[in-house]
């Protein structure tokens, strides 16, 4: 994931945080699979329903089980 400094925090839209208060960016894929694995460990039941769907909206290929085998 990339370092997120407090003046590259700052410059992201409001828009791009699932939570309240400008929490869990999720600028980039990356960011929102560490929102969702960080709300899922902190988050009330209710925080994680509005963080799962903020991000499922913006990334809707992320939580997706691949269905098909890999061969090597």
């Amino acid at each position: 994931m990339a370092k997120l400094t407090a003046a590259a925090r700052k410059r992201i839209p409001t828009g791009s945080f699932a939570g309240p208060d400008r929490s869990y960016p999720i600028e980039d894929a990356a960011h929102a699979r560490n929102a969702l694995a960080r709300v899922s460990q902190f988050g009330s039941p209710a925080l994680k329903a509005k963080v799962r769907a903020k991000v499922k909206r913006r990334y809707p290929g992320i939580g997706k089980k691949n269905k098909s085998p890999i061969y090597w």
